[in-house]
């Protein structure tokens, strides 16, 4: 039996080898070309079992209409808008209920848990190459009012099972004492993690392509052959591609080829930035957040990587660099021990994630091709559920009952 992957980011590599696992003959199909501009590489690195709040949620509108008028701040849209972000906006309104994200959080825990303990059994399995570190997450406030609602979302993780700590600034200092923090206070997740994502994308690709997975890139998807409720092969700009089964991972790119096969999957490219400083002043050994600039930060080997905003802007990953003078200029802020010189000619990484509009991937078997699964709009936490969405693949390509339930991830959920 042989599966085609399109797409070459984390969703698509971690279907890739859990398809293999199964003895499927796997070809991974990949736009870009082979040094890649895959929204995997470049990101913030982290597994988030913190994260159980979907991105439409209540405020989420109003906190973005906000911001708009801020150029530096960490989320913008394109003020002229298309009839596809009109739509996927309504759709986002509808989806940022209370009730969605009481229905919704149960689901991301679940899915990140897996994730996480997926992500145990590959570092295992590869000696930890991608640098798997189990230290946890630290959300770092400036103001009491932030801290506050941290707090606040700490108590809704310990009723959901998720491990939630609220620390003083001395706690928080005693919790990682290689770097300066100046900060009201943080809330800690023990069960976070964090990883070095270039370096898990090359050790997958090495290590499927010794299981006989075959890439090919520059592959951008045209078309389709289809008979009789079947797709049967892939048309692309270096060839036809024939298969029995189809596993759509494009990422932000996926609507695109999702509109030959007539399937409905609202989305938009969420546009994010990252800087990496290669011999930082100093290293924390935890992740972080900094609430309120809405900025991420890892720890990554000796490096440091520090990333953000939300551009909704469509396939674009042009640099905006007023964007990213708001990233640099949160981090002495919070790590006062930083200016913003130290960033200064650092090149910017961008990436799109793939942002559906209530906040939840989609996965599964689309109700009119027997023969395709979905499985993209992760926003994001495409790294941070990037194992468990494979396994997932791989439990629907072979006709297993899948580990969790995917009726609210269905890709035919805004048809």
């Amino acid at each position: 039996m042989t599966v085609c992957i399109l797409g070459g980011g984390i969703i698509g590599l971690c279907s890739a080898w859990y398809a293999a696992e199964r003895g499927f003959a796997v070809v991974v199909l990949e736009r870009g070309q082979e040094t890649g501009d895959s929204c995997s590489l470049g990101n913030a690195g982290m597994i988030v079992p913190s994260h159980f709040v979907p991105l439409a949620a209540p405020g989420m509108m109003a906190y973005g209409l906000k911001q708009l008028a801020n150029p530096e701040s960490p989320f913008w849209i394109r003020p002229k808008p298309t009839k596809e972000l009109i739509d996927w906006g309504l759709k986002f309104m509808q989806s940022a209920t209370k009730e969605h994200v009481d229905k919704s959080a149960p689901l991301l825990r679940d899915l990140n848990n897996a994730s996480r303990a997926e992500y145990e059994t590959l570092a295992d399995a590869f000696g930890n190459d991608f640098g798997l570190v189990k230290r946890g997450l630290l959300m770092l406030t400036k103001t009491p009012h932030a801290l506050d609602e941290e707090i606040a979302m700490a108590a809704k993780a310990r009723a959901l099972g998720i491990p939630a700590e609220a620390l003083t600034p001395e706690e928080t200092a005693q919790l990682d004492p290689n770097v300066t923090m100046d900060i009201a206070g943080s809330v800690y997740f023990p069960n976070d993690c964090h990883l070095s994502p270039g370096k898990l994308v090359a050790g997958m690709k090495t290590r499927l392509a010794e299981r006989g997975v075959r890439f090919v890139y520059e592959a951008e998807v045209t078309g389709w052959i289809t008979t009789k409720g079947r797709v049967t092969a892939a048309l692309t700009r270096v060839g036809q591609f024939e298969a029995d089964q189809f596993v759509l991972a494009g990422g932000a790119w996926s609507p695109e080829a999702a509109r030959g096969l007539s399937l409905s999957l609202p989305m938009q490219a969420g546009k994010g930035y990252s800087l990496t400083l290669e011999n930082p002043k100093q290293l924390p050994e935890i992740c972080s957040i900094f609430v309120e600039a809405r900025v991420a930060v890892t720890p990554m080997g000796g490096t440091l990587r520090v990333g953000g905003t939300m551009e909704i802007a469509g396939n674009d990953l042009s640099v905006n660099p007023r964007r990213v003078a708001g990233i640099v200029k949160s981090v002495p802020r919070y790590y006062p021990a930083f200016s913003e010189e130290d960033f200064a000619g650092l090149p910017t990484w961008s990436g799109l994630r793939p942002v559906s509009p209530d906040g939840l991937p989609y996965i599964g078997r689309p109700a009119k091709w027997s023969n395709v699964v979905v499985a993209t709009g992760h926003a994001m936490m495409g790294l941070s559920l990037g194992p468990v969405t494979g396994k997932l693949v791989g439990e629907v390509l072979a006709g297993e009952p899948p580990s969790i339930a995917l009726d609210m991830l269905s890709p035919d959920r805004f048809a």
